[in-house]
This record gives structure tokens, C-alpha cells and sequence, in this order.
């Protein structure tokens, strides 16, 4: 009896892999949409995400096809206030951005807020006596675009190092 050869297999997106299971711990918070959650900051803005986070979003029993959701965010206690008054703007915004009228209340709850994640800092372009020396460090290269780039790199690693 003759085996049959396997076939290679394919490389899948982890997206694929792990979409499904995010998208049932987000959908039994009663987030259809992922994005509500993962986009919040381009939905609302900068301002109102650093200090509001979606927590769940309530859909009526009934099957009424005027009915709207309610979402429930946290607030930081401070802000509450704000965001109370802010409401309209965040139900206009969150609607605007899935194309629907898919929230029409919002349930404010007090509590803190985690913190989003902040993108690096722009690094230090190193000086050009800092490229000057490692250029120097490093000897002669044949492509003189090679080298300058290699000392960037060295320059930039060393300065790294004194932080």
C-alpha cells in the first residue's frame, strides 16, 4: 500500500486564526463590530478616548427594526460630567463611523480608565560629529553611500546605549 504525499501546507493571516475567537469575546460584550473597540480614539477623538472606553453594547429584546442600541462606556469619575454633556457627539460620532443609527443611548459608568497605548518617540537623529566619529571607527568601504549608512546606524546604536 502506497502512501499518498502530503500536501504543503499553506501559511494562513493570523488575523484568520485569531479573528474568529476575538470576535466572539467581543460579541458576547454584545460588540457585533470589533472597531467600536479598536478604533475608539479615531470615533471619538484624541481628547475623549484618553479618558473613555467602550464596555458594552446593549441591544433591545424585541425585534423591532427602529429600536437602537445602548452603549455603555467607562469614564474616569472627573469627566463624567463632560462626557454627560457630551453625549449627542459621541452617539452622532459612533453612528456616523458604522453608517447607521446603531447606538442611540449612551450609559455612562464611573471607573478608571485603562491606558491607551502611546506611540514611541520620534528618535534622535544622531549629529554629524557623532557620524563623523563612527565613520571613522568603522574603515573603508568601496559604496561611499554603504558607509554613510553604516554609520548612521553605528551612531544611532551608540547613542542608544547612553540612555
Amino acid at each position: 500500500m502506497t502512501v499518498p504525499p502530503k500536501r504543503p501546507r499553506q501559511a494562513a493571516p493570523i488575523a484568520d486564526l485569531v479573528g474568529k475567537t476575538v470576535g466572539d469575546a467581543f460579541a458576547r460584550q454584545g460588540f457585533a463590530a470589533v472597531e467600536i473597540v479598536t478604533h475608539w480614539e479615531e470615533i471619538v477623538g484624541t481628547e475623549l478616548a484618553r479618558r473613555s472606553e467602550p464596555v458594552k453594547l446593549v441591544w433591545p429584546r424585541r425585534d423591532d427594526p427602529e429600536s437602537v442600541g445602548n452603549l455603555q462606556i467607562r469614564v474616569e469619575g472627573a469627566y463624567a460630567l463632560e462626557i454627560q454633556h457630551m453625549q449627542p457627539v459621541i452617539i452622532e460620532r459612533v453612528n456616523r463611523y458604522f453608517g447607521w443609527r446603531c447606538v442611540g443611548r449612551l450609559a455612562i459608568r464611573q471607573g478608571p480608565v485603562g491606558p491607551r497605548k502611546k506611540r514611541p518617540a520620534p528618535r534622535k537623529e544622531p549629529t554629524p560629529e557623532e557620524i563623523g566619529q563612527a565613520r571613522a571607527a568603522i574603515g573603508e568601504f568601496k559604496d561611499e553611500g554603504l558607509a554613510r549608512s553604516v554609520a548612521r546606524l553605528g551612531a544611532l546604536i551608540k547613542s542608544r546605549g547612553r540612555k
